[in-house]
């Protein structure tokens, strides 16, 4: 029996955009944390053998050549066992003889049930890319977002996926833990990026989405969000105290529909022109007069 795949909202990276979305799941396993709210309303579950190979079946009838990229989706198709994923790979690039690689979201939970050999095997079978949402480095934050892991657990992930020769887009919030938290945040969250040493890090910045209870916090007077100067600051902490290990190089961007400014480049080669244009931002949004959270609210 197959559902109508796409009748749930389907969610990817910017950066897979012109890749053919193949469900291996429906929503998220973990679906707890606090600031999102991407599938709420989606009950989680593993697709079908059946119902895969039938995306597969309905890709390759457009064209088996046209296909480059493919992106395993949910939220976290990761939590597939690694002897299935092994085979749908194998069926991936038996299909698709234009195929370049496969890449996939990947919650903490879900890389820890696997281990660096399992995760290289997955490497050595196509699966070149994962995209870690980390958010934060700090426990009491990721605490109090209902993450599922300690800062500790968070860092011990990314370093699981580096080991094993996958590449690494990591994901971090700024603006999470509000004001009050927001210095220990930066600190925290840069210190695990030194350890993890991610391909790629992207900086994105709080939204308080309807649907979340980060935004029923918000209403309820329980969270203090930070302004975007606050928040462009936070970013700035964060970069500052980044260090990128020698012979090593990191695509840094602030691209997603929720930052505040558009930064790109390269680290540590561009760190010095990163921060300065950080800097020049803060001066300007500081000159905001009428902020009001609710813009940054997105419903």
């Amino acid at each position: 029996m197959f559902f109508d795949t796409y009748d749930t909202p389907v969610f990817r990276p910017p950066s897979e955009a012109r890749s053919f979305i193949l469900r291996v799941t429906r929503g998220c396993a973990h679906n707890k944390c606090t600031y999102c709210n991407m599938y709420r309303g989606v009950q989680f579950m593993m697709c079908s053998d059946a119902d895969i190979s039938k995306q597969i079946a309905l890709a390759a009838n457009y064209g088996k050549a046209s296909v480059k990229r493919i992106f395993l989706a949910d939220g976290d198709a990761l939590v597939v066992s690694t002897d299935k994923l092994l085979k749908i790979l194998s069926v991936l690039y038996e299909t698709f003889p234009n195929l370049q690689r496969v890449s996939s979201y990947a919650a903490p939970q879900d890389i820890l049930r696997k281990s660096v050999e399992e995760l290289r095997q997955l490497k050595e079978a196509g699966l070149k890319l994962l995209y870690y949402g980390m958010e934060s480095g700090d426990d009491s934050v990721l605490k109090a977002v209902n993450k599922g892991v300690t800062g500790q657990e968070a860092i011990e992930a990314g370093r699981r996926v580096t080991l094993s020769g996958m590449k690494l887009s990591m994901m971090i919030i700024c603006g999470l833990a509000g004001t009050k938290g927001s210095e220990q945040h930066a600190r925290e969250t840069a210190k695990a990026i030194n350890i993890i040493q991610p391909n790629m890090l992207s900086a994105l910045c709080l939204m308080l989405y309807r649907g979340s209870e980060l935004l029923n916090q918000y209403e309820r007077g329980e969270f203090d969000p930070l302004s975007p100067v606050g928040i462009m600051r936070e970013m700035h902490s964060i970069i500052s105290r980044v260090e990128i290990n020698a012979g090593h190089h990191c695509l840094f961007r602030s691209n997603h529909v929720s930052n505040y400014v558009q930064l790109a480049g390269t680290l540590p080669k561009d760190k010095n022109m990163l921060l300065a244009e950080m800097e020049f931002s803060i001066e300007k949004l500081a000159k905001l007069k009428d902020w009001d959270v609710y813009n940054n609210t997105r419903y």
